[in-house]
């Protein structure tokens, strides 16, 4: 019904012109009479042409959205799009939008008074003949496009207005192939789905703005369990005694602490280390422990040479040593020993720290601190790609396992 109506109202006002022509015809007194031939024939041309043209628009119509009514089939269209940004920001999406829109020329904005203009002028085909061309030109004509923010309360809201450049007369007689409605649809496409962008990096760009918050603690325990303070405390009483009684034992313990200590540095570049540079601060830090428990401890090492490269995040391994030892080892009568061992293949890096200890201990020693640091670390730098379990050791003690991926951590990052 929209349809016919709309054809309908190409018809009658074609006639209606046809009306006008005639008496301002008799009113000039230009041979009285009917209207000459060619006036007729001009007429009759120009309403199939108007009807064809209205019939190509009403299919445009109903392809692009999908229904006919009083509102779709209209030369001129808007569109409102609320904007979750100031004012500015949102006249410099909306001049993003419409600078990029196909065939535009003479965008112009007022930024102070928050509007912005364009006009769509499709260019004629370079193999048309000019007569054709400029007659095409009268018929298809160029369409303005608008963009009015109207600010709010931390926000705003766009209004486009699509309309073709020629009075609001001319609809009645030549309808713009559904123009206005097409640019109106992609305006609010366009900029629907540039707000939507925004967004994603915003929320992208909160989730790294909270891992990397989430780094930086994690790395300043880190750097705050480097060196403990019970550890070099001890250390150097124990060194003090030795020097007294067995000054050999006492200088070896100070060169591997000074050795331990240089491969604790923190890396300034955040780079990772290798399982090479860990093992030796490990071995470091185990023959101090050696010199202080005597026979009680025993450390065996079982890594490839092809391992000692393969990059991984620092202290790591030395804090699944320190488990063992304090957890393990150091309470248990007797002592007992400690195994490193480390497999490569094509999915990444195994290592594991085992010891013949105590055990899981139901009197909670130990706040686990170490540990949860170790899994936080692992699952900002590689995701779901590394893994870290702990359990039993058979007959006795704990072992504990981390798995990381052939890749490094700056692919997860």
């Amino acid at each position: 019904m929209a349809s016919l109506k709309f054809l309908a109202r190409i018809v009658v006002a074609w006639v209606a012109a046809l009306c006008v022509l005639m008496v301002v015809w008799s009113a000039l007194g230009w041979n009285r009479g009917d209207l000459p031939w060619i006036f007729t024939l001009a007429w009759f041309v120009g309403v199939l042409v108007a009807l064809a043209r209205g019939v190509t628009h009403l299919y445009r119509v109903r392809v692009i959205a999908g229904r006919i009514d009083a509102e779709t089939v209209s030369n001129r269209q808007r569109r409102r799009v609320e904007v979750a940004y100031p004012a500015d920001e949102a006249f410099a999406i909306a001049e993003e939008v419409i600078r990029e829109l196909p065939n535009v020329q003479q965008v112009s904005g007022a930024r102070g008074g928050l509007q912005l203009r364009a006009v769509i002028r499709v260019p004629a085909e370079p193999n048309r003949r000019r007569a054709r061309a400029q007659w095409q030109a009268a018929i298809d004509r160029a369409t303005n496009v608008s963009a009015t923010i109207t600010p709010g309360d931390g926000s705003s809201s766009v209004m486009f207005v699509c309309e073709p450049d020629s009075g609001a007369w001319t609809d009645w007689f030549n309808p713009d192939g559904g123009t206005s409605l097409e640019l109106a649809e992609t305006l609010v496409r366009a900029m629907t789905q540039r707000l939507s962008e925004r967004r994603n990096r915003e929320r992208a760009d909160a989730r790294q703005t909270k891992m990397e918050k989430e780094l930086t603690a994690a790395q300043l325990g880190l750097l705050q369990a480097q060196v403990e303070p019970h550890f070099l405390y001890n250390t150097l009483a124990s060194a003090q005694e030795l020097v007294r009684t067995d000054p050999a034992r006492a200088d070896r313990m100070l060169g591997h602490l000074i050795d331990y200590l240089r491969r604790s540095l923190p890396r300034t570049d955040g780079s990772l280390s290798t399982l090479g540079e860990e093992l030796e601060r490990s071995t470091a830090w185990l023959e101090i422990m050696k010199l202080r428990m005597g026979e009680r401890l025993a450390v065996h090492t079982d890594v490839p040479e092809n391992a000692l490269k393969v990059p991984m995040p620092s202290m790591m391994l030395q804090t699944l040593v320190e488990n063992a030892i304090k957890h393990g080892l150091e309470p248990k009568p007797g002592g007992g020993g400690i195994w490193i061992r480390a497999g490569v293949d094509g999915s990444g890096l195994s290592l594991t720290v085992a010891d013949d200890g105590l055990g899981f201990r139901s009197d909670g020693a130990g706040t686990g601190i170490g540990l949860k640091n170790l899994r936080e670390r692992l699952r900002l730098m590689y995701g779901s790609t590394a893994t870290f379990s702990i359990g039993n050791n058979f007959p006795h003690g704990v072992a504990a396992t981390i798995t990381l991926p052939a890749t490094g951590a700056a692919d997860h990052a």
